[in-house]
């Protein structure tokens, strides 16, 4: 059996482990330098990165007032540190085209920057630095060493990286008027930035920032509706290298402060055995089921994708066991290596790390970390509980068995009560420790630190000492023959230590709610203390006298991690800083407002068709942008105009959700034929054709495509102003609807599907999802009134509710535009004490309604109210049934689905597992 298994490309398909690592290190980690004097040196790099960053989050410096540095400055270190090791451990590539791009993009950017120079100014040193950059790409670079023209280009790199730490005092006393020197700096730091994006992400990136380098030069040139006045080098410089406004914006800023220490948390997770822990563990529950080794791949990239920001490592870390055990139970090797791109790429919607973009919308959405969190978590874990759904139907399609058991289940009743005792333990616990440390804090304010730490270590040696009693987890070779899953309890008690770490984060973050970056510090430094101590305590309790080697091996997993993390954020620090010129370009030239204007000719003022436009252009740019970069680029570009037309057109969408809309989308990066990377990886350890399953991926991914344009319409999927019962409500009834839909695009539910069989589950679906569209077709929930009649509407409509009002007037830029604005009604009596309240004042010209006042800071103002502003339509809220009435008919005919189904069901006989 295991020999058949081998012969269909059961394991990795003649790919050894040593090739699998380096198709993670091409990706993520960089393919070069990891053995020799340049290994050490690079690791020595890696390393101090590392130490950096968890001084500059630490409170050390700031309790001891050295080694503080301001915003800008990090950065500047910070990227100096990537493009240093991005020339390092990333050759150039032997592909022609790679290589051409890299030749031609210097000339070119370098050309028009020359050419953007204004009179008299002495610019002839630009082409030289681009001929000779585009000369050091031609001379290659081998694998197995770094030669000299790349050690320059990897110090001069960073020494433009640098440049704003150096002479950070000098810059600030002229900033808008840059000298020579700054000119020389900034093109090289461009430069080299982008040659740095080809090494380290591929092209596309590279090729996306030198369009809008393009874009800012050649304004004028540009077709009227996009055209602006263009800028000259000197304002290019300034906004794009000198100040924060470019590449050492925002978003350099979060990699910086906040997503270096999450990779390296996850790094340090991954070292101590907590990968390996998570994938034992979903197999020991989920393997015996129907299709078991798929779901359980599916619940294993679940929960490394809380620590893990890297799709492409997700694959091949989990792949490399789940995919072989896939094929076995019956999957084909394209449909395994889907399933495991589907459940690796989801990883990054997984609160509470999200890749970076979590951390991102904290910045661009201006709302805490927690209220991110919070909106992100209900769409993310239906997602992979619809994934577990589609594994199953695709197992009930094929008839397949799980893997056998280790032991004798109990009966159904006996389960049903340990869980419940289970899961009221752990409550009891969590209460207990909630209201424990909530106790601490007041009564010993200067040791509480202390006493929780100790209260940690104290959980944390219990926990070793009932691990010790276990036998080490070890995967095993999964292209054997499977006799037996693993235990489930032994298994999971012989890690539970891993869970500490993330409770400290998740605590720090949700609790005491501190910064991303100062939660992430504390975690890491548990995170480390585990590393330090597992291995010997464990070696004590075992009592297998091996306490030397144990001590030496964790300061190995230590340095390991430390090393493995800062060579993990190489790329997002690159993509972070090269995505900064997208950004800066956008504030500058307001291509932003241009782009609203596009957008509006070609969807016609549609909300669906402006939505389906962003998606297909992120899709686009998923192709080729890393998750983060895609993110920031059409959330830079698009999501104000989602809003913006929105509004326009009568949907009021919260900003949150314009950018988890975009981001669904950027995550669809490593999944989209023809460039998905984690497809590509998945089809090196399966064995099968890689654009088929990329293909086979991207309609797993369905769900996770469907969502976005479902939470747009029904904010309730992102709790956002629902109570804790609504939400719980809200996230059982979107479940069923999400299963529904995935039983519907799968062809499957009970037993396979007639046409108007999945017809009828997809008007379910969307009836749970959205009861109140079919709702306000039977009942309006406005009433329309006069212009004239403002102040009766507002006297009619109760405090707490919302009057719509279409008002038309100008925007910034002198245009006229027409709006919805919804004003709130928040107290007073009559009509006119409401609409005094809510801080806006009315005049009569005629037949108009014309805004003649609007108090600042007021809700009306908010709402986007404005003085001579003509209001055009009035919608007032009326009493409507619930729309959850429309469950009814919807369940109603889901029922006659089952019965129709179970019908034909009981006439075909398939092999049933437990």
């Amino acid at each position: 059996m295991a020999t058949n298994d081998q012969s269909q490309g059961g394991g990795n398909h003649g790919l050894s482990q040593a090739e699998l690592d380096e198709l993670v290190a091409s990706s993520d980690t960089g393919a070069r330098g990891s053995q020799g004097t340049v290994g050490v040196f690079l690791m020595m790099v890696a390393l101090a990165w590392s130490l950096f960053q968890i001084w500059i989050a630490s409170p050390v410096p700031f309790m001891i007032g050295v080694g503080v540095f301001n915003d800008t400055e990090a950065r500047s270190i910070h990227l100096a540190f990537a493009m240093f090791l991005a020339f390092a451990a990333f050759p150039a590539s032997r592909s022609p085209i790679q290589l051409g791009l890299g030749v031609l993009v210097p000339l070119i950017v370098g050309g028009l920057l020359m050419y953007s120079a204004k009179e008299g100014a002495s610019v002839w040193w630009i082409m030289p630095v681009a001929i000779s950059i585009s000369a050091v790409v031609l001379l290659g670079s081998p694998k197995d060493r770094i030669p000299v023209w790349e050690w320059a280009l990897a110090i001069v790199g960073a020494a433009a990286a640098l440049y704003l730490f150096v002479y950070y005092r000098d810059i600030s006393s002229r900033v808008g008027a840059p000298i020579t020197q700054d000119f020389v700096v900034a093109v090289i730091g461009i430069l080299l930035l982008l040659e740095a994006t080809r090494r380290a992400l591929g092209p596309a990136l590279m090729i996306v920032a030198s369009v809008f380098l393009v874009y800012t030069v050649l304004g004028p040139n540009m077709p009227s509706i996009i055209a602006h006045k263009g800028n000259n080098l000197s304002e290019i410089v300034n906004h794009q290298w000198i100040t924060t406004e470019g590449v050492f914006g925002i978003a350099l800023g979060v990699s910086t402060g906040f997503v270096f220490l999450f990779v390296l948390f996850g790094s340090l997770l991954d070292k101590a055995g907590a990968g390996n822990y998570f994938i034992q563990v979903a197999f020991s529950l989920m393997g015996h089921m129907r299709g078991g080794p798929a779901k359980a791949a599916v619940v294993s990239s679940a929960m490394t994708g809380l620590i893990s920001g890297s799709s492409i490592a997700n694959v091949v870390t989990t792949g490399t066991f789940t995919i072989p055990l896939m094929k076995k139970v019956g999957f084909s090797a394209e449909k395994a290596g889907a399933v495991e791109v589907a459940s690796s790429v989801n990883g990054q919607i997984m609160p509470p790390v999200m890749g970076a973009a979590a951390f991102l919308m904290v910045e661009y959405v201006g709302i805490p970390y927690f209220d991110v969190v919070t909106h992100a978590f209900v769409p993310a874990v239906i997602s992979y509980i619809a994934l577990v759904y589609i594994v199953h139907l695709e197992a009930c399609k094929a008839g397949m068995e799980g893997l056998p058991r280790a032991y004798v289940p109990k009966p159904i009743v006996q389960r049903l009560i340990g869980m419940v005792f289970t899961v009221a333990v752990i409550c009891g616990l969590s209460l207990a420790v909630y209201y424990g440390m909530g106790w601490i804090r007041p009564a010993f304010p200067a040791a509480a630190g202390y006493i929780i730490f100790t209260f940690l270590t104290a959980i944390y040696v219990g926990l070793l000492a009932i691990a010790a009693r276990e036998a080490p987890l070890k995967l095993d070779d999964p292209n054997e023959p499977v006799t037996k899953l693993p235990l489930p309890g032994p298994t999971i008690r012989a890690g539970l230590h891993y869970i500490l770490p993330v409770v400290v984060l998740v605590w720090a973050l949700m609790v005491d709610r501190l910064s991303p970056g100062l939660s992430a510090f504390w975690a890491t430094m548990y995170m480390v203390f585990i590393l330090l101590t597992q291995r010997p305590i464990l070696a004590i309790l075992r009592g297998s006298g091996e306490m030397v080697q144990a001590v030496r091996d964790g300061f190995t997993d230590l340095l390991d991690g430390l090393v493995t993390g800062a060579r993990n954020m190489i790329g997002i620090g690159i993509a972070t800083a090269t995505a900064g010129i997208i950004v800066g370009v956008v504030s500058q030239t307001g291509v932003g407002s241009a782009l609203a204007d596009v957008v509006e000719v070609l969807s016609g003022g549609n909300i669906l068709a402006i939505l389906a436009l962003t998606a297909v252009l992120s899709l686009i740019l998923g192709m080729g942008l890393p998750t983060t970069a895609n993110y920031i680029v059409v959330s830079a570009l698009l999501a104000p105009v989602i809003v913006t037309l929105g509004q326009q057109n009568g949907l009021i969408v919260p900003l949150i959700a314009v950018h988890l809309f975009v981001f669904y989308f950027g995550i669809m990066a490593d999944v989209t034929p023809p460039v998905g990377l984690a497809s590509f990886a998945a089809a090196a350890v399966s064995g099968g054709d890689p654009i088929k399953t990329g293909v086979i991926a991207f309609f797993y991914s369905l769900r996770t495509a469907a969502l976005p344009f479902l939470f747009i319409f029904n904010t309730e999927l992102l709790l956002i102003n629902v109570t804790m019962m609504q939400g719980i409500f809200v996230f059982i009834v979107a479940t069923v609807a999400m299963l529904l839909f995935a039983a519907a695009t799968q062809g499957w539910f009970l037993t396979r599907n007639r046409f108007y069989e999945t017809a009828a589950l997809l008007l379910v679906a969307f009836t749970l999802f959205r009861p109140g569209f079919w709702m306000d077709m039977v009942y309006p929930p406005y009433s329309e009134e006069a212009p004239a009649a403002l102040v009766q509407a507002a006297d009619a409509t109760p405090v707490g509710q919302d009057l719509r009002l279409r008002v038309a007037g100008m925007n910034e830029l002198g245009d006229p535009i027409e709006f919805v604005a919804i004003l709130p009604i928040t107290s007073g009596t009559t009509g006119e004490e409401k609409l005094d309240a809510a801080g806006i004042a009315l005049r009569s010209d005629g037949d108009k309604m014309i805004i003649d006042d609007v108090s600042y800071g007021s809700a009306a103002s908010e709402a986007g109210l404005d003085w001579d502003q003509e209001v055009l339509r009035v919608l007032r809220p009326i009493d409507v049934p619930s729309k959850y009435w429309m469950f009814l008919p919807a369940l109603l005919l889901l029922a006659l689905v089952v019965m129709l189904q179970r019908g034909r069901a009981a006439k075909t006989i398939r092999p049933v597992t437990a």
